[in-house]
């Protein structure tokens, strides 16, 4: 029996283009969970129901030129590193950027 794997599902859903630009990975107190969810809503995205309608608000992570390597960890191409570090900053969150490139997703 398999288990869902939804950060190797994620992982492998982005396109196979080589990209440049930095790895951005930031630490969030658990304990928070108002700053946890506000974090969780911004990166991820999330649905709401209006009068029996599923209304779907994608997440920075949906966003060309963003890929999800992990668990608060995200590679992000020049054009979205100002629109991310701006939201951490907001929000107080501290992080670390690192300059990197990416190259094509290989399925094992």
């Amino acid at each position: 029996m398999a288990v869902r794997q939804a950060s190797v599902g994620r992982a492998r859903r982005h396109r196979s283009d080589p990209l440049s630009g930095y790895i951005v990975t930031w630490d969030v107190d658990s304990r928070d969970s108002s700053l946890c969810a506000k974090l969780r809503r911004y990166v991820f995205g999330y649905s709401t129901q209006v009068d029996g309608r599923t209304y779907r608000h994608p997440g920075f992570v949906e966003k060309p030129g963003v890929r999800y390597l992990g668990q608060s960890v995200l590679f992000v191409t020049t054009e979205r590193h100002t629109e991310l570090r701006s939201f951490l900053h907001r929000l107080g969150i501290s992080h670390v950027v690192l300059l990197a490139s990416v190259g094509p997703t290989i399925a094992c």
